[in-house]
């Protein structure tokens, strides 16, 4: 069984990522075409529904099935799986402040430049990076 439910993490891993590191991208784009009201009409609805359908569903899969192979795995006298979880929480506040930029974008109050969404589109190829190492080299 724990096979099929690494497969099941990996895939829910991969649509939540995808949602992560496109909706950022999308911000960018509303940023950099707040005047053009029809663009950003269009670039809403697919805010929306990269956030709503894809990366909600697709961070709670993560999140369960991560949570289940870590019982099954254990917790104790693992600290590489502490870190891990740590940094999945992070990416989990990052992920609601998506959701949080869009919504001001909705209202008109987002002041934050297409530049400013460059560099945050960053953080979930760094934690990325770190987390995959953890499981990878555990080494703690």
């Amino acid at each position: 069984m724990y096979n099929w439910i690494l497969w099941f993490h990996i895939l829910s891993l991969i649509s939540w990522f995808a949602a992560l590191f496109y909706m950022p991208r999308l911000l960018v784009y509303h940023a950099e075409n707040r005047e053009n009201k029809g663009f950003c009409d269009v670039i809403e609805v697919m805010e929306f529904k990269i956030y709503k359908y894809i990366g909600v569903p697709a961070m709670w899969a993560t999140v369960l099935s991560g949570l289940t192979l870590a019982y099954i795995y254990g917790f104790a006298g693992n600290g590489w799986i502490h870190f891990k979880i740590l940094l999945v929480v992070i990416l989990i506040v990052y992920f609601y402040s998506l959701n949080r930029y869009r919504v001001q974008f909705l209202e008109g109050k987002c002041i934050k430049s297409g530049k400013f969404f460059r560099y945050y589109n960053e953080v979930p190829t760094l934690l990325l990076l770190v987390i995959v190492a953890l499981v990878i080299f555990k080494p703690f």
